[in-house]
C-alpha cells in the first residue's frame, strides 16, 4: 500500500582483495558441504526438519575443526535457505526438490543476519576479520537486517542488503485500465498501442559475437581431467560478459516499460502466461530473447507496490 514501509533489497558491488576473496570461497565451501549433507538427509528421509538439520550442524561442528573455523551464522542461514526451498517444492507444482551443489557449477552465495556482519567506514565487515570495500552507488534508506554476498558468472562480487523504506506514492493515473497480452513477435501487446513493448532482440544482436567467443572456447578446451588453460578461461569470461550485457539490457527495458504502464493506469489486466512450454518449440530462442517471464514479474511487482489493481487473467 502507498505510504506503508516495504521490504526491499539494495545491491552494491564489492571489491574484495585476494585475502578476502579466499576467505569468502572457503566459507562458501563449508556452506556448500552443509547444503549437500541436507540433500542427502532429505533423500534418506522424506522431509527433514530444521530442528534436525540444526542438530546435525552442531554435531558436525563439534567433530570437524575446519567447519568450526567458519561462521555459524552463515551456516545456519544455509540450512534455513534449504528448508525454504524444500517447502516451496512441496507447495508449488512443478518445482523440483533441492539438488546437490557441484563445485564447478554452483555460484558462491552467503547470507548473514545482523549478528553476522556490520558496516564500518564504508566497508562490509564479516566474521573472521574479513573486511571488504563497498561501492556505494546510493545510500541505504535504513539499517539492513541481513545481507547476501554472492558472486556472478563473471567473477564479480555483490552485497544485497535487506532494508525497509517508505513507499513513494505513485502519480495520479490519467487512464482507467489496460490489458496486457504476451507474445513472441511483440513481447507485450496492450489494448493501447502506445504502451506496447516491441521485441528488441538484444541476444540476437550479439549472437555472432557470442558464437565467436564460444568457438574460441571449443578450440582451447583441454581433455577431461586436465586443468583449463588461461586462454580457455579468458574466452569463457568473454562469452559470459556478452550474455550478461544482453540480460541487463532486457532487465532495463522491462523496468522502464513497467514503470510507464504503472504510472498511467489504475487497473492492469495481465495475461497469466507461463512461457516455460515455449522452450520445447521452435520459438525457444526468440522466446528466451524476449524474456517474457522477467517482464511479467516486473509489471506485477511495480503495479502492486504502486497500489494499482493488478488482475491475472487465464490465457484461455
Amino acid at each position: 500500500m502507498p505510504g506503508m514501509p516495504e521490504t526491499v533489497r539494495y545491491t552494491y558491488r564489492l571489491r574484495p582483495g585476494r585475502t578476502a576473496q579466499a576467505a569468502l570461497l572457503a566459507e562458501w565451501g563449508r556452506c556448500r558441504w552443509l547444503w549437500n549433507e541436507a540433500v542427502h538427509q532429505q533423500r534418506a528421509r522424506r522431509k527433514p526438519s530444521l530442528c534436525k538439520l540444526s542438530k546435525l550442524l552442531t554435531e558436525a561442528r563439534s567433530r570437524n575443526a575446519w567447519l568450526r573455523e567458519g561462521s555459524q551464522v552463515a551456516q545456519q542461514q544455509t540450512l534455513r535457505t534449504y528448508m525454504s526451498a524444500l517447502d516451496s517444492s512441496f507447495k508449488v507444482k512443478g518445482r523440483g526438490r533441492p539438488k546437490v551443489k557441484k563445485l564447478k557449477k554452483a555460484l558462491p552465495s552467503l547470507e548473514y543476519t545482523t549478528r553476522g556482519f556490520r558496516l564500518k567506514d564504508g566497508r562490509l565487515c564479516l566474521p573472521g576479520k574479513v573486511t571488504i570495500p563497498v561501492v556505494w552507488s546510493r545510500e541505504l534508506p535504513s539499517e539492513p537486517s541481513s545481507v547476501r554476498v554472492c558472486q556472478d558468472n563473471l567473477g564479480h562480487w555483490y552485497a544485497s542488503f535487506v532494508v525497509r523504506r517508505d513507499v513513494t506514492p505513485a502519480p495520479e493515473a490519467d487512464l482507467p485500465g489496460i490489458g496486457v497480452d504476451w507474445g513472441v513477435t511483440t513481447t507485450a501487446t496492450t489494448t493501447d498501442p502506445a504502451f506496447d513493448l516491441p521485441h528488441l532482440g538484444h541476444r540476437k544482436r550479439c549472437a555472432a559475437e557470442r558464437a565467436r567467443a564460444q568457438r574460441k572456447m571449443a578450440r582451447r578446451r583441454r581433455p577431461t581431467g586436465r586443468a583449463p588453460s588461461k586462454g580457455y578461461l579468458t574466452a569463457k569470461r568473454q562469452a559470459a560478459r556478452i550474455e550478461k550485457k544482453a540480460a541487463r539490457q532486457n532487465t532495463h527495458d522491462a523496468r522502464v516499460w513497467a514503470k510507464k504502464v504503472t504510472n498511467h493506469h489504475t487497473l492492469i489486466a495481465v495475461e497469466d502466461f507461463k512461457p516455460k512450454f515455449l522452450a520445447k518449440t521452435r520459438m525457444a530462442c526468440k522466446a528466451a530473447d524476449a524474456a517474457i517471464g522477467a517482464c511479467k514479474r516486473e509489471l506485477i511487482d511495480r503495479g502492486t507496490r504502486a497500489g494499482r489493481t493488478v488482475v491475472l487473467v487465464p490465457p484461455a
